[in-house]
């Protein structure tokens, strides 16, 4: 495997000249920016002329990752070149409501045949993850682990892109299939969130929007604890998630608001809610946020049997960089210092993450303010 990285921004271009090492050599661009960057079709147009036969990937963001610094208003790109190992990469329109059927209709599209793992990008706001990341894992064969994010769009939950090839477009869901042996994947997601307050029942719910909680509405609770914070939802949701425990299942999700309805008094998550179990607000540790990002590089190690990482994506919550502000790159620093500095890190700060749990085998799940990274090896004497 070999990795190069480039940034672009507005004010002073690329960083480097691009395409001067892989060029046409590359299998797989990844791209993580600014939706505006995305949708400049020149500048795509320019990247696909650098890389002539690679599969360009990525997403809009609330932030891009490059090596240990977080950027704002850029848009990183990180070239692969794999000696062993065969990709395959899908898209599919996302239909309101449909999140399982379309989860179901792109995972069927991979071939099955030495599948090894699958990489999977959706958009951020009208999407159901729960519902599409449970697709994939009874669609593809048990071996087979996803991991990945939705895409963001700062603080603003206005449009969220993925860009596919040549094209960014609304609305979409798109995945890189990794086949062969000679690649080693890793993954592992940790929060580092505090619960408060009293744990409540939820009463009332339809999937990802939750009505009510212990009876109540459910929007004019979490507005009575937000207090003057209340204002600026749903963005400020972000700085305090729900904690959701289902009965008979020791591990805790965390959620996060997309979009609020004061007509209805309802909330709508990026993840189900279900009805009858129970949820409590959580609030921010700065110190455990940054140990969480360290505790997830640790668990790629026990999910993979490479001894090394070469490449790296982190997917962190935007929540988390709201949060962390200035120091939200000591949670990609303490990533660092844990995959070594030999490990290329890429990524992007996202409205969910897609990653198995950690009481959950492979099974994938969608969750809320952690920090997901995925790592790549390849053996080249395959």
């Amino acid at each position: 495997m070999k990795v190069e990285q480039n940034c672009w921004r507005p004010s002073s271009g690329w960083a480097s000249e691009p395409g001067k090492g892989l060029s046409d050599k590359a299998q797989l661009i990844l791209l993580f920016g600014e939706r505006p960057l995305l949708k400049n079709t020149k500048l795509i147009q320019d990247i696909r002329g650098f890389y002539p036969r690679a599969h360009l990937l990525g997403c809009s963001t609330a932030g891009q990752i490059l090596g240990t610094q977080v950027y704002d208003n850029a848009l990183v790109l990180t070239a692969v070149y794999f000696e062993n190992t065969a990709l395959q990469v899908e898209k599919i329109k996302m239909t309101p409501g449909g999140s399982r059927m379309v989860g179901e209709q792109l995972a069927g599209r991979f071939d099955k045949n030495r599948l090894k793992h699958v990489f999977l990008l959706s958009e951020g706001l009208n999407v159901n993850g729960t519902e599409l990341v449970k697709a994939f894992s009874d669609v593809l064969p048990a071996p087979v682990v996803v991991t990945g994010g939705l895409a963001g769009d700062q603080d603003l939950f206005q449009e969220t892109l993925i860009l596919f090839d040549g094209q960014a477009e609304r609305d979409l869901v798109a995945a890189v299939g990794f086949y062969g042996d000679a690649v080693e994947i890793g993954y592992g997601s940790m929060g580092g969130w505090d619960s408060f307050g009293p744990e409540r029942l939820v009463t009332c719910s339809k999937g990802n929007v939750l009505y009510e909680l212990d009876g109540c509405s459910a929007l004019e609770l979490y507005k009575k604890y937000l207090g003057p914070h209340a204002q600026g939802l749903p963005a400020t949701g972000l700085l305090f998630p729900l904690s959701v425990r289902i009965e008979n299942n020791e591990q805790r999700l965390v959620r996060t608001i997309l979009s609020v309805d004061d007509k209805t008094g309802s909330m709508t998550f990026a993840g189900d809610i279900p009805q009858g179990s129970h949820a409590q607000l959580m609030k921010a540790n700065l110190e455990r946020l940054v140990d969480g990002a360290s505790g997830a590089a640790e668990m790629c190690f026990e999910t993979s049997s490479a001894a090394r990482t070469e490449l790296a994506v982190l997917i962190s919550c935007v929540g988390r960089k709201l949060v962390l502000k200035q120091r939200v790159e000591e949670e990609i620093e303490a990533v660092q210092e844990k995959l070594g500095p030999q490990a290329v890190l890429t990524g992007f700060y996202s409205y969910g993450e897609i990653c198995p749990g950690a009481s959950t085998e492979k099974c994938c799940e969608l969750h809320n303010q952690t920090m997901t990274i995925t790592t790549f090896y390849e053996d080249v004497r395959e």
